[in-house]
């Protein structure tokens, strides 16, 4: 049985409720996400597609249309989705993006049953073309290889599961961010509730290789983002470490691009002038766990 289309309903299997998000824009690659989750066998699921400023229409027998009258960013997209279905699960998913293997629900939540030390799993993510995936794809310092599962610290929010009960002790997706770096902070308060996000090289989500840069605002908000992720999640000391640590990353980086480090500057002055508001530092055994684990939250 697969989808929320089953029938006659097997109480046993897994529930999933899924949040689609969408601006309408990209109608094609929405149907292929839709129908890749319809696909899905073993596991009972509540689909609902939330359009940003957008009424979603023309959608399959039993996906729910959440229209929403302005574009909230995309985590408050996504978090106004939540309210609007039920199960165990969660598992987020992004228009263009879709989910290749009719198995890959019942296994990403065999994975996380099996160890319930997992409190969010991230697949690998497969340009469907062919194109070779971009390195920022694999959420960790020391890449290695995509095919390679471990323990991260942020992830990439095209495609994500978590149990329904760690999702809500997180608080949700950070909507201050609007975009960009919201999934810092979803591992991160993961990891603050005892639990591990985790990357599943062995599982796969389909996206095409675009390049983030293509966001008018992609430096101002990476650079806002950052401060504001410090200033929300970090103890006191840390916030002036990781928020300069990234300051120097950026001073090396676009060096040679001066109209991108110029924009990336503004918004890291923005960042300190303005007020994410819904500060929640991480406690200190959590910086412990997750520096013995590879990753201290200082860069």
């Amino acid at each position: 049985m697969s989808g929320p289309s089953a029938s006659p309903v097997d109480s046993t299997l897994p529930t999933v409720g899924v949040v689609v998000l969408t601006q309408g824009t990209r109608p094609d690659d929405l149907e292929r996400g839709i129908r890749s989750l319809l696909l899905q066998q073993d596991v009972r699921l509540d689909i609902v597609c939330v359009g940003n400023g957008w009424q979603p229409t023309g959608l399959p027998s039993g996906v729910k249309a959440l229209g929403l009258p302005t574009n909230l960013g995309i985590p408050a997209g996504r978090n106004r989705g939540v309210s609007q279905v039920a199960g165990e699960y969660l598992f987020f998913l992004d228009d263009d993006a879709s989910i290749p293997d009719p198995l890959f629900l019942v296994d990403a939540i065999g994975m996380l049953r099996a160890d319930r030390t997992i409190g969010l799993l991230q697949p690998r993510v497969v340009d469907p073309a062919g194109i070779a995936s971009p390195r920022r794809w694999i959420p960790r310092i020391r890449k290695g290889e995509a095919t390679a599962s471990s323990n991260v610290f942020s992830v990439w929010e095209g495609a994500v599961l978590l149990p329904r009960a760690v999702f809500d002790a997180t608080g949700g997706w950070g909507e201050p961010y609007f975009y960009a770096h919201e999934g810092i902070e979803l591992a991160w308060r993961v990891w603050d509730q005892g639990f591990r996000a985790w990357y599943a090289g062995n599982l796969v989500a389909n996206h095409p290789v675009i390049q983030p840069t293509r966001h008018a605002d992609y430096y101002r908000l990476n650079a806002r983002n950052r401060v504001w992720l410090a200033r929300r999640n970090l103890p006191a000391p840390l916030i002036p470490v990781y928020a300069g640590s990234w300051l120097l990353i950026q001073l090396v980086r676009w060096a040679r691009n001066p109209t991108a480090l110029r924009a990336w500057l503004g918004g890291f002055r923005e960042g300190w002038a303005t007020s994410p508001g819904g500060r929640r530092p991480l406690r200190a055994r959590t910086v412990w766990r997750m520096s013995l684990a590879g990753r201290p939250p200082v860069v």
